[in-house]
């Protein structure tokens, strides 16, 4: 939770833009895959996927190596892996590629994770610092849904990638939860010390 010391507040950096245009693709990408469903659209869908797989990986390192690493990004980069992942998702279970207790699965792990941010925030604390685990998961996840995606269509090769994908998928969702049950005992305990804090400082105030 707590922040790097050298997270600054500009907004106009090649990191955050790189962030926004991800952010952009969402719609085009749910569009492709939801109105067309041709395998040339699908084709195209997981073009899009793979940019933004490759700009996420991108953002981060020029923002480490320019020391452009700013709060709006910080917000930005897992908002734009949550919202590729909220849209693939809803893609595929309308297009019934997976099923919606997949998606009732990995969206009962966003709220819980939700609600400790939110309580965390009334406390006065920050956001929490995307952790190994949960961009694994989330990588994982970027690659089971394309793959998935592939697999809706004929021949050997869709096969493949339809067993490839179920892999990932199963291995992401694992993970997802993984980072999400660390995220929550981080929260507790920094709930905890906070309650510690106050109560030591009431009994500090008694006369």
């Amino acid at each position: 939770m707590t922040e790097p010391a050298d997270v600054g507040d500009r907004v106009l950096t090649i990191p955050n833009g790189i962030s926004a245009a991800r952010l952009l693709g969402v719609p085009v990408f749910l569009w492709l895959i939801l109105g067309p469903r041709t395998s040339t659209a699908d084709w195209w869908a997981v073009g899009i996927l793979i940019a933004s797989a490759i700009s996420d990986w991108l953002d981060g390192k020029i923002a480490r190596a320019f020391n452009q690493v700013s709060r709006l990004g910080q917000m930005l980069d897992p908002a734009a892996d949550r919202l590729y992942i909220a849209a693939t998702l809803v893609g595929l279970a309308v297009r019934a590629l997976i099923p919606w207790w997949l998606v009732g699965l990995l969206a009962a792990r966003e709220i819980a994770v939700g609600v400790a941010l939110a309580v965390l925030r009334r406390r006065g604390f920050g956001t929490f610092q995307v952790s190994f685990v949960g961009k694994t998961a989330t990588l994982c996840l970027l690659y089971a849904f394309p793959l998935l995606l592939l697999g809706s269509h004929g021949g050997t090769a869709a096969e493949i990638a339809r067993v490839s994908g179920w892999a990932f998928a199963i291995w992401g969702t694992a993970l997802y939860w993984c980072a999400g049950g660390l995220y929550l005992v981080q929260a507790r305990t920094l709930l905890a010390g906070s309650s510690s804090l106050v109560s030591m400082r009431k009994e500090l105030h008694q006369p």
